[in-house]
């Protein structure tokens, strides 16, 4: 076997690996499925960026956002690295067809679940011999593969069953049902597991019950004006994303809003003032964060009850990367539950929409045209489409109602947390099958917790109401020009 540290010093600079990245990288060389759950920060990247240097062989990279793999190739290119490339959206026909035709002569390929689908990927990935395949943010197979991207169910099937290379799974945040899942639409064969446990001792958890939902928007600016960030204000709405701004920045603080409704450039342009430190507070949807490595944010603001709890460790895992101290601050208003359960089922394919598409099918016209006729949104549609090429019609109908009850449930362990007045970090760490050892100071709204403890609170405003020049933010995203 290689010598690991001396590969880890040549490469990455670092004397010493952290608990958990040596035992997953020699299961890897190895030749054995991994599952490796590491909080966030813990380095998962490099679980199989230090193999691909053992290899002499290409490794795959399956990635869930445009966003990540870009920021993965960046550090890749940081460390030196020539031979990586991300086969996704942003390239254009010809560069696709180039990249396919000399696979061999990458060392980092990152793709997305849906371009895995497209028959010509395929038959280049399977003369390709990749020497690793890694599904990075795994838990998306059992958090978007239901009901959201069923692509993530088909991420093993262009791949030959008998000469398959090793997959490594990675994820932060996986209950043991997730890991089944994984396990399982992987086809993983007796996979090494290392699990590490979900606490961070610096993070530190409150709850903050209001009246009304009107009370949310003063209450964030009142504590933004208070305490220093940089932090993210996450929230349900694209209109509330720009609301929140709108309020910071006509109060002195450097704000943007982001949701998945804006031109990539733009979100990626915000993302980079952002871990630049141009902008203080992020005020965004849950489609900010993922592959956003911003070391000191100090704080993250829920204004709703999340999904699952697995969101909420995944959003708040954002803060504290550094170590040091970072506050979670979740503002509830009773009832705001049924809020998210609307949004979390709005897009789950109904009975009438089996029945819609068994009639398109039965005149053998193409069921798409629902899509065409306003009948179904594209999530529902693509969802749909998977489950009645898979199981027969009642089935289906069966798997949707128990998608939907499912989702429900898991917003009410969410509310269940958030209001059964228990330690929230006991509760979490129960949640993810795990116990809890020793409370740190401030642990959370239940066991006590002061602000002024945790964060630093502000004296003045007078320079947070520079905004640097066009040309400045450009030097930034540009910087070799």
């Amino acid at each position: 076997m290689a010598n690991l540290e001396q590969l880890l010093e040549q490469h990455f600079g670092y004397s010493t690996f952290r608990p958990g990245q040596k035992e997953v990288i020699e299961a890897i060389i190895e030749k054995r499925d991994v599952v490796a759950l590491l909080p966030t920060g813990m380095g998962k990247s490099l679980c199989y960026q230090l193999p691909g240097y053992v290899f002499n062989r290409p490794v795959l990279i399956i990635s869930p956002l445009l966003s990540l793999m870009q920021d993965q190739v960046e550090q890749l290119k940081r460390f030196g690295e020539k031979r990586v490339i991300a086969l996704n959206s942003f390239l254009q026909m010809s560069e696709k067809r180039n990249v396919l035709q000399h696979l061999g002569q990458y060392r980092f390929i990152f793709t997305s679940p849906e371009m895995l689908k497209n028959s010509q990927v395929q038959a280049a990935f399977r003369q390709a011999q990749f020497a690793l395949v890694v599904v990075d943010e795994a838990h998306c197979i059992s958090q978007w593969g239901f009901d959201f991207r069923p692509d993530y169910l088909k991420i093993t099937d262009w791949m030959d069953a008998v000469n398959r290379p090793p997959i490594l799974a990675l994820s932060a945040t996986a209950t043991e049902a997730v890991v089944k899942d994984i396990k399982a639409y992987l086809h993983m064969s007796q996979p090494f597991e290392y699990i590490h446990s979900v606490d961070r001792v610096n993070l530190h958890y409150d709850v903050v019950q209001l009246e009304k939902p009107i009370e949310k928007a003063p209450w964030i600016l009142a504590h933004v004006l208070k305490t220093h960030g940089p932090g993210i204000v996450y929230t349900q709405s694209r209109k509330k994303t720009a609301i929140y701004t709108e309020r910071l920045l006509s109060n002195g603080i450097r704000a943007a809003a982001y949701h998945a409704g804006m031109e990539a450039e733009d979100r990626q342009f915000i993302q980079q003032q952002f871990l630049a430190g141009q902008l203080e507070w992020i005020c965004a949807t849950n489609a900010f964060g993922m592959g956003v490595h911003k070391d000191n944010v100090r704080q993250i603001i829920h204004d709703h009850i999340p999904s699952t709890v697995a969101n909420y460790m995944q959003e708040v895992g954002r803060a504290g990367r550094d170590g040091q101290d970072a506050l979670s601050i979740l503002l509830y208003v009773q009832k705001d539950e049924d809020m998210t359960k609307f949004i979390i089922t709005e897009d789950i394919p109904q009975e009438r929409h089996v029945e819609q598409y068994l009639e398109y099918t039965g005149r053998e016209e193409n069921p798409a045209v629902m899509l065409d006729m306003h009948q179904i949104s594209e999530t529902g549609f693509r969802v749909l489409s998977y489950w009645m090429q898979r199981l027969a019609p009642q089935e289906v109908q069966q798997k949707l109602v128990d998608i939907r009850l499912s989702k429900v449930s898991q917003v009410d362990e969410m509310k269940t947390m958030v209001t059964a007045q228990k330690c929230i970090r006991e509760q979490l760490l129960h949640y993810f099958g795990q116990s809890l050892n020793e409370k740190p100071n401030q642990c959370c709204h239940y066991c006590g917790i002061e602000y002024g403890v945790i964060l630093k609170e502000r004296e003045h405003l007078e320079t947070l109401g520079y905004m640097p020049s066009w040309g400045e933010r450009l030097s930034v995203l540009l910087p070799n020009i």
